[in-house]
């Protein structure tokens, strides 16, 4: 039994501890004042049943009226306390992934994980979730692009089994789009030709269409300069901001090409797309394609574009002749180009991996035909590149023969980007493999229309 004393006008409890568990009702104030109006002298045994059940308490009061009042005190401040120990109690872990009734209280409804784990209130519940975005192109059997389609037109399968469409964009939505320039080698003469053809894309898009710009530029260093990628202007909408950009545009000695590709996914689309632009996003490239001086490689800069889900668009000025007729030069001759360590070594790793490192280490050493056969290999290399990266993704690769027919091809590209829909879905096969899941697009309801859209995607590793 636990005695609790008290002075003079007070009372004893006695409790047996044993019997009380922290459940224990104790607030109804109406019930106490009743027992205490027929106690006064002697020490009485009371049942009090319906707030404390299957527990006697002992109350002996040495004074009068006095103590039913402070009863009242003592047995309130112990009533809150029990109902803080009962709510205490009643807060079990939730279960995650259980479907609530419509009467279950958070506060006492368990949770569990997909696993059958609980999850207590405080922990952190990581959601696993991927929306896949598909860019596609409806074009009819003259290859002009088809406006006004629903989403019910458009079949999604990945490897081969349907997926819920839940995204849906049409071609009225807004866009967002990465501009890289390469103004390396032959094109650094016609620098003026290229902010044209860059400030003419940019008008031919639509308002609330937004707009990165990236290039190329040498930064000081010992020896000769490194060219590098610098990003001259975020994602922006502002016609008068992104001429000011185009305005900076420096020119280069070498072609981070694969570098400035990831620089786009990396930086310029670093930030998760707003709802109006998911699946609308795209990186549109004016170059020639060979890479001369990245740190990085071709897998790296695909692996980068794909896990953003770009469209990629590139428009291919083809400097070949230009390059070759220097790279003939003599070592000592003005004007003249040399193929960089990089492209010699990865010349050799692609083509004649058997050989010895050191017999591509020496560019001057090398004959006039052979620096043209690596030369001419380089180039159907880069071709071959864009033209996968521009197939996986939905966009496409265009030949421009010189700067000055680029400006047509961006019109081309800004006209597709216009007409381009957009679909999301969530895959059924939730398996995190890493493996490459294959996407085919098909339209219904349309006759003689044909697709063009994201091949497919590398799922994510656990």
């Amino acid at each position: 039994m636990l005695r609790v004393p008290t002075l003079v006008g007070l009372f004893w409890i006695n409790k047996d501890p044993t019997e009380v568990g922290a459940s224990t009702p104790l607030s109804k104030t109406a019930l106490v004042w009743t027992r205490f109006a027929a106690i006064f002298k002697q020490p009485r045994t009371i049942q009090l049943s319906g707030f404390m059940p299957s527990t006697q308490l002992e109350i002996r009061l040495l004074a009068g009226g006095a103590c039913a009042v402070l009863a009242l005190i003592v047995w309130a401040g112990g009533g809150i306390a029990a109902h803080q120990d009962q709510a205490n109690q009643q807060q079990r872990p939730r279960k995650v992934g259980a479907t609530p009734t419509p009467s279950a209280s958070p506060t006492n409804q368990p949770r569990t994980n997909s696993s059958g784990e609980e999850v207590d209130e405080g922990d952190v519940v990581r959601v696993e979730t991927q929306l896949v975005s598909v860019p596609a192109v409806v074009t009819d059997r003259n290859g002009h692009p088809l406006a006004g389609l629903r989403a019910e037109n458009f079949v999604v399968l990945e490897d081969g089994k349907l997926q819920r469409v839940t995204n849906f964009a049409t071609t009225e939505a807004p866009f967002e789009i990465a501009l890289l320039l390469d103004t390396s080698g032959s094109t650094r003469d016609e620098l003026g030709l290229i902010r044209d053809a860059a400030n003419a894309f940019i008008n031919a898009l639509r308002p609330g269409d937004r707009v990165g710009i990236v290039a190329f530029k040498n930064a000081p260093r010992k020896g000769s300069p490194l060219a590098t990628v610098e990003v001259l202007s975020g994602l922006d909408s502002d016609h008068q901001a992104l001429r000011a950009a185009i305005e900076n545009l420096g020119t280069s000695n070498g072609t981070p090409f694969y570098d400035g590709l990831g620089r786009v996914a990396d930086q310029v689309f670093r930030d998760p797309p707003r709802e109006e632009m998911r699946g609308r996003r795209a990186v549109v490239a004016l170059t020639d394609g060979v890479d001369s001086s990245s740190d990085s490689g071709y897998d790296d800069a695909r692996a980068k574009l794909a896990r953003a889900g770009l469209a990629s668009y590139f428009i291919e000025v083809n400097t070949e002749e230009y390059v070759e007729d220097r790279l003939l030069k003599d070592c000592q001759d003005d004007g003249r180009l040399t193929l960089s360590a990089r492209q010699l070594e990865r010349f050799r790793q692609l083509f004649v991996p058997q050989s010895e490192k050191e017999d591509y280490q020496d560019f001057c050493r090398m004959g006039q035909f052979e620096r043209m056969d690596i030369s001419r290999k380089l180039y159907n290399l880069a071709r071959k590149e864009m033209g996968e990266m521009a197939r996986a993704s939905g966009g496409r690769a265009f030949a421009a023969g010189s700067v000055q027919e680029a400006r047509a091809a961006f019109a081309e590209v800004a006209n597709e980007i216009g007409t381009q829909y957009s679909l999301g879905y969530y895959p059924s096969n939730k398996t995190r493999d890493g493996r490459f899941r294959q996407i085919k697009v098909e339209v219904r309801g349309v006759k003689d229309a044909s697709v063009r859209a994201r091949e497919g995607y590398f799922a994510p590793k656990q």
